[in-house]
């Protein structure tokens, strides 16, 4: 029986092989390579294209090995977010030029190098991927030691405050003499606040004879339970030194004023286990802004895990000299947006 099928097949390649070349016509070849196109002038090569387009299109080269490593490797990830993904990100660019035809095509080409929306879905669709893949291999890459040293130092548990805001009363268009002079009253009032709580006063009386922060402040001045990393950095740094039943004997300046806060309870924070997936995430957000390269050097190491093996040292070479520019193009916007 196998061997039948091998009869059969053999069949089929011969005689495909005896329609393409003719009735006994040979493959006409130029230096060892068959010939793809003639003209009068000249004869071109499959050799000749393929060295053409090798360095000029080798960013098209990375698409097709991405592609074909990532579509294997998330084949069983969750469709509907990517489709939710990719179709939020094609509405906002329809939403400012979809209307313009010819300004949407032009914009599509100019930013994503492609020439049509099936095109421009096809390249977000391999974001997606390289984005999950990037997230996947910082993030299990981490150290035990990172992991601990984050959770010791970041994460607590849930507190409970009070505040009083005093917010710097300045316009936008206010002058610089002007805004130090609002500065200087607000600090000026938030001090005279915490002399009062020195003398005993009663917190949640003062948030609401005071408090700029309308919301809170007709309920003393509470914030009900949080994470501390929910608040901006400076508050939140001065929340976890006091204690419950502790306020601030200083103000504390954040860009919405000067804060008086007061610890009125805490929950024990939870286990490493059980945030353990959380703090990964963030860790891997923050090597990611800290290092503008870390992107595109992890997924070279993405391709190298699955073994990529280049059989043309030209080749290898435009690919690395690829990857070069992206790099040091991510190192000089990192640069200039600081």
């Amino acid at each position: 029986m196998k061997k039948n099928k091998l009869f059969i097949f053999l069949s089929i390649i011969l005689s495909a092989s005896i329609l393409i070349t003719g009735c006994g016509k040979e493959i006409e070849v130029k230096n060892g390579s068959k010939v793809a196109v003639s003209t009068k002038e000249g004869k071109y090569s499959a050799t000749d294209y393929y060295n053409q387009i090798k360095k000029d299109n080798i960013s098209k080269l990375v698409d097709m090995i991405d592609k074909n490593i990532l579509e294997e490797k998330y084949k069983d990830t969750d469709k509907k977010k990517e489709d939710e993904s990719v179709n939020q990100q094609i509405e906002q660019i329809k939403s400012y030029y979809g209307e313009n035809e010819d300004q949407y095509k032009s914009i599509i080409k100019q930013y994503f190098g492609v020439d049509s929306e099936e095109e421009l879905e096809e390249k977000l669709r391999l974001e997606y991927k390289r984005n999950n893949a990037v997230n996947d291999y910082i993030s299990k890459n981490l150290t035990d030691d990172e992991i601990q040293k984050y959770y010791d130092e970041n994460i607590t548990g849930e507190v409970k405050a009070s505040h009083i805001l005093i917010s710097v009363d300045a316009d936008a268009n206010a002058s610089d003499e002007e805004k130090t002079k609002a500065e200087e009253k607000a600090l000026k009032k938030a001090k005279k606040i915490i002399k009062k709580l020195n003398k005993g006063e009663d917190f949640a009386k003062l948030a609401k004879q005071n408090s700029t922060d309308k919301a809170t402040a007709s309920n003393g001045g509470d914030l009900g339970y949080f994470q501390p990393s929910e608040m901006t950095e400076e508050f939140a740094n001065a929340v976890k030194q006091l204690k419950t039943k502790e306020y601030t004997k200083e103000p504390v300046k954040t860009e919405y004023g000067y804060h008086i806060i007061l610890k009125t309870g805490e929950k024990n924070k939870k286990k490493l286990k059980e945030v353990k997936s959380d703090i990964k995430e963030k860790l891997t957000s923050q090597k990611l802004s800290e290092d503008p390269t870390l992107y595109y050097n992890s997924l070279i190491k993405i391709r190298e895990d699955s073994k990529i093996k280049w059989n043309d040292n030209s080749l290898k070479d435009a690919y690395n000299k690829y990857m070069d520019e992206l790099i040091n193009s991510a190192k000089a916007n990192a640069t200039a947006q600081k």
